[in-house]
């Protein structure tokens, strides 16, 4: 089977010229090749002034682009990234360089996505899959996503990410911490908290104090609360009559869909790659001491990509 030539590949552009030089008419030649006479006159008279380099494609990059971010303001966005670690509309707050542009640097000089790096060193390790539908409710209060994520206890005088993967600082066998956390689904204000386990009653203690939580940042009514399967959820009583006293709807995922839980579990992913993974701990105390800080400053400071502004300035727009 004979291979079909592109009609305007630098061998067809060829093709032209060397008919055309020969004395053929151009509107012949255009013809018998299938494109226009303005296509052909075109690229005889690239080559007339280029000769065969002149077939192939130019860049479409200006000579010059005199609006361009300067080499200084790159290599600071560059290094602001390296050293915090963040997306672009926080680097914007740090560098005064605007998230666009950011965006733009960082892909003109290969940097890879936070999420294909280990949160602790910012090496690449991994490449991932995102969306780019996102859903949300229409007022604060309407959903609340709630759900627990088990982290390794910290034995005292850090781990194997402050001393390597020695078998001696491991600390197996000395539990797990329970980190339950709610997100409301409008604004991504959240909250967490630290427990030893994840019994239906505190879940249920850690609900209520989610929602005076809430409350104290104007969010003073939740309609509905959402979590998993999990049996502290579904068949215990506890959590089912703490939703009910704060006059909610509870709603349940499909079971091996996590993504309809999604507002919380991307928050148990920031929680661990800037807060749990954020810095090598030397005990868990250190850890636990950490976490409500940083969820001050998850709620009042630091930028949330998904609506570009902090979760306490959704909820109270000035």
């Amino acid at each position: 089977m004979a291979q079909v030539i592109p009609r305007l590949s630098p061998f067809g552009r060829a093709l032209i010229v060397e008919r055309v030089g020969q004395g053929r008419p151009v509107a012949h030649v255009a013809a018998e090749l299938g494109v226009s006479r303005q296509t052909a006159y075109r690229w005889v008279r690239r080559f007339r002034a280029g000769g065969m380099d002149a077939l192939f494609d130019r860049s479409s990059r200006p000579h010059s682009s005199p609006k361009r971010t300067t080499h200084n303001r790159e290599v600071a966005v560059l290094a602001a990234r390296e050293r915090m670690r963040q997306g672009p509309l926080r680097l914007a707050v740090e560098t005064g360089v605007p998230a666009r542009t950011i965006s733009r640097i960082l892909a003109r000089h290969g940097v890879p996505r936070l999420s294909w790096c280990d949160p602790i060193t910012g090496r690449l390790i991994r490449a991932s899959r995102t969306t780019a539908h996102r859903y949300e409710r229409e007022r604060p209060g309407d959903l609340v996503h709630v759900d627990v994520k088990k982290l390794g206890r910290i034995p005292d005088g850090g781990g194997w990410r402050v001393h390597g993967r020695s078998e001696t600082v491991r600390g197996r066998g000395i539990g797990y911490d329970f980190v339950h956390a709610a997100v409301d689904d409008h604004s991504r204000l959240a909250y967490a908290e630290i427990h030893p386990d994840e019994r239906s009653e505190t879940c249920a203690g850690f609900l209520r104090r989610a929602a005076d939580h809430f409350a104290g940042h104007g969010i003073t009514r939740i309609e509905q609360v959402i979590t998993d399967n999990a049996l502290a959820y579904r068949r215990a009583r506890a959590f089912p009559a703490a939703v009910a006293a704060l006059g909610a709807r509870q709603l349940f995922i499909k079971p091996h869909c996590p993504w309809q839980n999604g507002k919380v579990e991307r928050f148990n992913r920031t929680l661990a790659t800037e807060w749990a993974y954020r810095q090598a701990f030397d005990s868990n105390s250190a850890r636990t001491d950490a976490l409500a800080p940083f969820i001050e400053h998850y709620n009042t400071e630091r930028i949330h990509s998904a609506h570009g502004t902090t979760p306490a300035a959704r909820v109270s727009p000035r």
